[in-house]
């Protein structure tokens, strides 16, 4: 599976860790930045980045951060077709993906440690879409998505 990252600036050091922990996994993992904790980076240009590769094929699944993952999650929210969760504990990034198909998961670096961290990315990527009456459901926000789309 390949997986993309994006952070903004604040959160470069919690993303490459999670790199690090998933490489160990066997995934796949792209990093579309950012780099350099010196240089200042949107989080809603990162959000899109990712949310765009996704929808392109490039990538299976993202991981996006942010001081609180609030922010890069609504952006990526604004493409069509995503369904980015901000998650601070792994029982929700579970039930998003079981639930709610998501298929971006995103967090704050100065919400979650390290440890934590790894515990969330490792509950989104081990879930599976349980689909029936979820999938429903998933169909009425891709709904609500197509209402407003231009």
């Amino acid at each position: 599976m390949k997986i993309g990252f994006g952070c903004d600036h604040v959160a470069i050091e919690l993303k490459n860790t999670l790199i690090e922990h998933l490489k160990s996994k066997g995934y796949e993992c792209i990093d579309y930045g950012a780099f350099d904790p010196a240089v200042k980076v949107n989080y809603p240009e990162k959000g899109q980045q990712v949310a765009e590769a996704l929808i392109r094929g490039e990538i299976d699944k993202g991981v996006l951060i942010c001081g609180t993952g609030i922010g890069i999650s609504l952006a990526a929210n604004k493409v069509p077709g995503i369904r980015a969760a901000v998650c601070s504990e792994p029982y929700s990034a579970k039930l998003t993906v079981e639930h709610n198909n998501a298929n971006i998961i995103a967090m704050g670096a100065r919400v979650v440690g390290p440890e934590l961290a790894k515990m969330i990315v490792d509950e989104f990527f081990a879930a599976e879409f349980q689909g029936g009456r979820h999938a429903m459901r998933v169909d009425m926000i891709t709904a609500i998505e197509k209402k407003y789309s231009k």
